[in-house]
């Protein structure tokens, strides 16, 4: 048996993976290619079987995300002039697939979507933290300046000049010169 990791690059994966509705999903089109069948043959499946399919696993796209998509990415070029609208499938929505497309390679295909979006996820974490860490080292260096900014003597304002001063603005003086 193949490993999944031997059938489906894990790249080529997290490439697939849009942010749609601030989910990430992966379009129909894409999970078709990526099992190795037809895009209709994937969502008459899907048909097939709604009750296992919610509005938070799966999703069609409207006519404008369409055309933001298409804008977007050139990948998507031949959805352009498509009268049907796109699904796009949540992580939840890839793991229900694997119980409605039953192939070995729809099986080791799951296993490594699945891996990525665990990936994917552990990456933003860390990122997480790691952004965490430098606001809270961002707020020590604001404190530190703050106390620098107290220590030192306040800057000398600029003086007022006395007396009155016309607000007249200066004129350029041209002198004409004859020649002769």
């Amino acid at each position: 048996m193949a490993k999944s990791s031997e059938i489906i690059p894990v790249e080529r994966i997290q490439n697939c993976i849009l942010l749609i509705r601030s989910q990430k999903v992966i379009l129909d089109r894409d999970l078709a290619v990526l099992y190795g069948v037809e895009t209709k043959a994937l969502n008459q499946a899907v048909k097939r079987n709604t009750k296992r399919f919610p509005p938070d696993f799966t999703f069609q796209l409207t006519k404008a995300e369409k055309e933001q998509l298409v804008t977007n990415c050139d990948r998507f070029a031949l959805l352009k002039h498509s009268t049907s609208m796109p699904h796009a499938f949540t992580e939840q929505g890839v793991a229900m697939l694997s119980s409605v497309l039953k192939s070995e390679r729809a099986i080791n295909v799951n296993i490594a979507i699945m891996r990525t979006f665990v990936k994917l996820r552990n990456i933003l974490k860390d990122n997480t933290a790691l952004r965490r860490k430098l606001e809270k080292h961002d707020e020590q260096i604001k404190y530190i300046f703050n106390l620098l900014a107290k220590m030192l003597p306040e800057p000398e304002k600029p003086k007022q000049p006395f007396g009155f001063h016309s607000k007249k603005s200066k004129q350029k003086t041209t002198t004409k010169t004859r020649t002769y």
